[in-house]
Order: structure tokens, then sequence, then C-alpha cells
């Protein structure tokens, strides 16, 4: 019965493709075979660290990376945000949650060596303020982790920590402006969690200061080994 009326809401409000946004063909799949090529997957050699894609098989890390000391522990994106920024757009500002099923497929897979390879205890969203959620109807990196975990099996702690603080959009700041920007920003919400270990999920990363800001107070609270995971990675400063 659950699957006849699955069924008939598919056919009544089909599935959006992730790539052009039409209704996916075929019907029931996540994202329109003739889509899928147009994103670009980041490939080795990659940052050590950040996991952005370095030209130069001799180099270690990237020119950001090289430069600044990160917090977190080391991290992976999945795809260029040149072959994806109008997906994750559309996911995150115009409610195509429904993406995130593809998008946490792809994960799972082109990434599941790293997955296993952390050994999380959790996966952890970026968090929203509140008054941007409640704007927004929802927080894009939670929805990612909530699928990422059902694929996976690795629980979600989207309640550990909060941000305290409204920001404004990173996009438009420098690096100096996204430190400051993000300054007692987040604050743990939960002490009586005990992780060593933990995967930070989010849809794009740049230049690390959020995934930065939030291991700094992660690491006070006694977790260990702080890893990322995101849909995209720019090109950083």
């Amino acid at each position: 019965m659950n699957t006849l009326l699955n069924t008939l809401l598919s056919l009544l409000y089909p599935r959006r493709c992730p790539v052009c946004d039409g209704p996916v063909k075929p019907w029931n799949a996540l994202v329109c075979r003739e889509c899928e090529p147009a994103l670009t997957y980041i490939k080795p050699p990659r940052c050590m660290k950040c996991g952005k894609h370095i030209g130069d098989t001799e180099k270690e890390y990237c020119a950001d990376c090289a430069a600044h000391a990160h917090l977190y522990d080391s991290g992976r994106a999945l795809f260029s945000y040149q072959s994806v920024s109008a997906s994750i757009a559309r996911f995150k500002y115009h409610g195509r949650r429904e993406y995130a099923a593809f998008y946490a497929v792809c994960m799972a897979d082109a990434l599941g060596n790293f997955i296993r390879f952390c050994r999380a205890d959790a996966l952890v969203p970026v968090p929203l303020h509140e008054s941007r959620k409640r704007r927004r109807g929802y927080n894009q990196a939670e929805v990612l982790a909530r699928e990422l975990s059902a694929l996976t099996g690795i629980p979600v702690c989207g309640d550990l920590i909060g941000r305290v603080k409204k920001t404004v959009p990173m996009k438009e700041l420098s690096v100096a402006g996204r430190q400051n920007n993000l300054k007692k920003a987040f604050k743990i919400l939960r002490y009586d969690v005990k992780l060593d270990t933990i995967i930070i999920i989010d849809d794009i990363y740049t230049t690390g200061s959020t995934i930065d800001a939030m291991s700094r107070e992660l690491k006070n609270a006694g977790v260990e080994r702080i890893y990322f995971m995101t849909l995209a990675i720019g090109r950083g400063m």
C-alpha cells in the first residue's frame, strides 16, 4: 500500500533533477541520466588537509592550507563549486530539499573510503542561526546529514552546537572578514554528549573559516578528532 501511494505521489509531484531542476527522467531516478555527467567530481591529487584538487603531484597542501593552519584534522568535498553552484543555491534557498537524497548517495559512493577512515561517532551539521532557519524553513546541512546517516548508519547530532550570533553572508567577506564575522558565533549546547570523533557536514567549503570556528568550540568541549565533508569546494583565497 505504501509503495503504491509513493508511486502515485511521485507521478503527481515528480522529483526534480538536482542538475536541470526539471522532472527527473526516468521518473523514479534521483537525477536525469543525461544531466549527471555535468557534475565535476573532485579528483586526486588532493590537498591533504582540505581535500581541494591540486594540480601539482609534488605538493601535499593547497596554497590556502600551506599558508594558514586549520583547527580541524582533514576533510573532503564532493564536487567542484562551479559545476554544482546553481544546484546548491536551489537546495539552500528555494526549497529543493529532495536534492539531498542524490547528494548523499554520491557522497556515500565517492567518499566512502574517507567516511570509513574517519570512524566517526556522529555527523554534525553546520548550524544555522534560528532566525535564518525560521525564514528558510530548514537547515540544508542537517537535511543532507540525515540522508547520509540513513546510508552510513552514523547518527546525526544536530543539537550539539548552535549558531548564537547572527552573521552576515560569508560570500560577501574577505578571509579576515570571515574570521571576524565568526568570532563567538558558535556555542556548545550539550555537555552531556561525549564524542571523540565527528564529521562536520556542510554545503560549501571556501576558506575553512566556518569549520575552524566550530572546531575551536568542539575541541574545547573535548572532541578529539574533527573531520568535515561538503558538497562543493571553492577556490579559497
